[in-house]
């Protein structure tokens, strides 16, 4: 059965830090894009981040590119949202995701993700 379980949200102060962890099981992710998604209240879920499990190409939204970091765990099987910098307008539920690789995948389609966390709250307060 394969788990995603995100940790690491809370309440921050504008300017501050915060790192989200997905822990990941269930099966082999080394084919697999993992993601990170957010959904603020009364608005649509966003992408955040993307990055292959093996490494490589790696793809941020706009408005976090320069303040945030998505990398992998070295030993556990792990994928990390490193946020810098957080802003009000970062407040949301965080989710991480994963997607198989493929030929016409869309890494930033929410809709081309196949198992999804059950989400983090980020509350950025200024």
């Amino acid at each position: 059965q394969v788990q995603l379980v995100e940790s690491g949200g809370g309440l921050v102060q504008a300017g501050g830090s915060l790192r989200l962890s997905c822990a990941a099981s269930g099966r082999s992710f080394s084919s697999y894009v993992m993601g990170w998604f957010r959904q603020a209240p009364g608005k649509e879920r966003e992408f955040v981040a993307a990055t292959h499990w093996s490494g490589g190409s790696t793809y941020y939204v706009d408005s976090v590119k320069g303040r945030f970091t998505i990398s992998r765990g070295a030993v556990r099987n792990a994928v990390y949202l490193q946020m810098n910098s957080l802003k009000s307008e970062d407040t949301a539920v965080y989710y991480c995701a994963a997607a198989e690789y493929g030929p016409g995948l869309q890494w930033r389609n929410s809709n081309h993700y196949h198992y999804w966390g059950q989400g983090t709250q980020v509350t950025v307060s200024s």
